[in-house]
């Protein structure tokens, strides 16, 4: 093994976005440990390369956060990179949402992340350049659909990300919030109100994140947002011209700049 080799564990690596951002960073060079719930369903083209570990990785089990580090560090003797990609999608609205439905939510999208995040922290921090991307969604920066419980989940992950930057920084640690709109995979089969060649490629989101691990302490990204249509989310969070209240912020620009 090449001790300079940077060491990527990915959940929720069999398919999709997962295993598109898998196969990206491995051409970037790095060793990869893919957490996914049957192994068998990893892709031979992966499965065959020396550089890839195949650990089983059950979210909503509680001691498997710990379990898929230990493997992948002894396996790999380094940490650099975690990707939390493992999600769910189902509909949980307010008014008829179950808390039995949202508690299955919370426990894939958020708990399992924290407690994956939470294992690797020591190993990120000696690496000095340790990196996670948590996949969470535009449905955790702006509301368009009914589904709460799963916009709910999503804005605690950007949370999340968030928290782990202000943790990490002085040790290294860069977090990034990957919110993409509607993409390409299964996630999004019951989707008809845009056709699948409109939605974002995992591909493309796989090698924005490529391209985001990669980047110095320097240079770190919080939140990037992917869209695949329009969106005029941001707009109600600019102040009208001519308020007191935008004439305040152009001032204090004005201080920031001279």
């Amino acid at each position: 093994m090449n001790q300079t080799q940077n060491v990527a564990m990915i959940s929720g690596a069999s398919r999709g976005i997962g295993l598109a951002i898998a196969r990206a960073l491995l051409g970037r060079g790095c060793r990869l440990s893919l957490g996914v719930r049957e192994p068998r369903s990893v892709p031979a083209d992966l499965v065959g390369s020396d550089d890839v570990l195949v650990c089983r990785y059950e979210a909503r089990d509680r001691h498997a956060a710990r379990a898929f580090v230990d493997e992948t560090v002894a396996w790999s003797g380094r940490l650099d990179i975690l990707v939390n990609n493992a999600g769910i999608a189902p509909f949980v609205g307010l008014e008829d949402g179950t808390d039995a439905a949202l508690d299955d939510l919370f426990e894939v999208n958020v708990k399992a992340p924290f407690r994956l995040i939470q294992a690797a922290l020591p190993h990120l921090k000696a690496s000095g350049k340790g990196r996670v991307v948590n996949v969470a969604s535009l449905s955790g920066k702006r509301l368009m659909g009914l589904n709460a419980g799963y916009q709910m989940s999503k804005h605690a992950m950007v949370a999340l990300t968030h928290a782990v930057r202000r943790l990490g920084w002085d040790d290294g640690i860069r977090a990034t919030a990957l919110c993409p709109g509607y993409v390409d995979t299964d996630l999004t089969a019951h989707v008809t109100d845009l056709p699948r060649e409109a939605m974002t490629s995992p591909t493309d989101l796989a090698e924005l994140v490529a391209t985001v691990v990669h980047l110095p302490n320097t240079a770190a990204i919080a939140e990037l947002l992917v869209n695949c249509r329009y969106e005029h989310m941001l707009l109600s969070m600019i102040p009208k011209s001519g308020s007191r209240f935008s004439e305040k912020i152009m001032l204090r620009q004005t201080d920031r700049a001279g």
